[in-house]
């Protein structure tokens, strides 16, 4: 599987924009539940820097998936620990999918008004929207499977009743198991999780 050039210059700032809006969406309503960690760290921002990780940006490109600088709060100064950990959680994939349904939008509204933009500017702006609309719709599905350490783990164990300590093996072994099965779907080239089926699938839905 070659390294396609092209399909990295559209697929990266897309990338930067879905991870941006995701981790500014879980610092802010982290913020709006009462805790400020997050907003002291200065995440509550749309500047990329605040929220990329340098050697997850590498393993996108090189690897097809990869991480940002995870959201920080402090559980304790939260009104209703359990309740909030899941919001905060669900906030990050919810905007993805919010962003992705507004970029489809936009290319809807660009089929309409095409012969106002120039042949050239039209293609480049309708396939990095497009772009950015199936990677955010992607990142809403990958984070809310309750797989650790991701969002929807996150939610799935705000219903549990589990100690610290059994809930900090939890994470650290499904990370390992994640990062394993993200490997091995990148390698054999298979769709274990089932990102590319769901996309397909509101994709073709919105514009039937």
């Amino acid at each position: 599987m070659g390294f396609d050039i092209e399909n990295v210059l559209y697929s990266l700032p897309a990338v930067i924009i879905g991870l941006t809006v995701h981790e500014y969406s879980h610092a802010l309503m982290a913020s709006k539940l009462g805790d400020s960690t997050a907003k002291d760290q200065g995440r509550i921002t749309f500047n990329p820097l605040k929220h990329i990780d340098p050697l997850g940006m590498i393993f996108i490109i090189i690897a097809g998936f990869g991480w940002a600088k995870p959201v920080q709060f402090n559980r304790e100064n939260l009104k209703n620990p359990r309740c909030d950990k899941a919001l905060i959680a669900l906030a990050g994939p919810i905007s993805n999918l919010v962003l992705g349904i507004i970029f489809l939008i936009i290319i809807k509204i660009f089929l309409i008004i095409k012969y106002l933009v120039a042949g050239n500017l039209y293609m480049i702006l309708m396939k990095e929207f497009f772009y950015i609309a199936v990677i955010n719709l992607g990142l809403f599905i990958f984070n809310i499977l309750p797989l650790p350490p991701l969002d929807g783990s996150h939610v799935f164990l705000s219903g549990i009743n589990l100690t610290a300590e059994t809930e900090r093996k939890f994470m650290k072994f499904g990370s390992y198991a994640l990062f394993a099965l993200l490997i091995i779907e990148n390698r054999a080239n298979i769709d274990i999780i089932p990102i590319g089926k769901f996309t397909n699938f509101v994709v073709g839905l919105f514009f039937k």
